[in-house]
């Protein structure tokens, strides 16, 4: 009987979680609050809420990170949900894989006046369905600094960007994104498997950290056939 108690529960701190992750009220990159604070929430024990994050983790959920804490890294429904993008293919709950096509140190004159320096770590993201069709194409820079220039040869944490930049204390905060449409070059068409000057939606998104860092430039190719802009305004009901 107190297994069975224990169980319910986990499963309802599981179930809960989920829901939010899932919504969007937890979003990818979104760092949970500490296990103290979830257990007084769930009035659970610290034993409880560990199991139930473990299988969080499990599902892919979250990732957790010694010295950061639990962050969301579901993408499945989000694709940045904080700025209304949402995955069609959500809907029918199909998971997408991401190849990393580059994974670099370069310079770029043309942003010093922006960002303040010309050295960054640029990585180059393919994300395919289960069926292998590319649906989108990403780009990202960060900057150089803060442990982040020894991304090139020691790889990503957990094969997450997210809780990559969370270890190096670049948490997302605030930024911007512009959102239109553009027909591909040749070159991301063919990387796409699509003919040449087919038009994507094309978001370009700089975030800033909790410190006011700049943290990452990422610009993503999408396309309309998978992905939908939803913007909520007004009082919700």
């Amino acid at each position: 009987m107190i297994k069975h108690v224990r169980f319910d529960k986990k499963k309802r701190v599981v179930d809960e979680l989920i829901r939010r992750i899932e919504a969007g009220v937890m979003a990818d990159g979104f760092l949970l609050p500490g296990e103290h604070q979830l257990a007084e929430e769930f009035a659970v024990s610290r034993g409880t809420l560990r199991e139930a994050l473990a299988e969080l983790k499990r599902r892919n959920y979250i990732a957790t990170q010694s010295g950061v804490g639990s962050i969301v890294t579901f993408d499945g429904m989000a694709l940045d949900q904080r700025s209304g993008w949402a995955q069609a293919l959500a809907d029918t709950g199909a998971q997408v894989t991401t190849d990393i096509l580059r994974l670099e140190a370069v310079t770029r004159p043309d942003l010093l006046s922006r960002f303040g320096s010309d050295q960054f770590i640029a990585l180059d993201r393919l994300r395919r369905t289960p069926d292998g069709v590319a649906v989108s194409l990403e780009r990202s820079l960060m900057p150089a600094c803060g442990g982040l220039e020894s991304l090139p040869s020691v790889g990503l944490i957990d094969n997450s960007l997210t809780i990559t930049l969370a270890a190096f204390g670049y948490i997302g905060a605030n930024g911007d994104q512009w959102i239109g449409a553009e027909a591909l070059s040749d070159d991301d068409a063919e990387l796409l498997g699509r003919p040449a000057g087919c038009v994507f939606l094309k978001a370009a998104r700089t975030t800033y950290d909790r410190r006011e860092r700049f943290m990452e430039y990422v610009e993503s190719w999408l396309d309309p056939l998978h992905f939908r802009l939803h913007l909520q305004f007004g009082a919700s009901k």
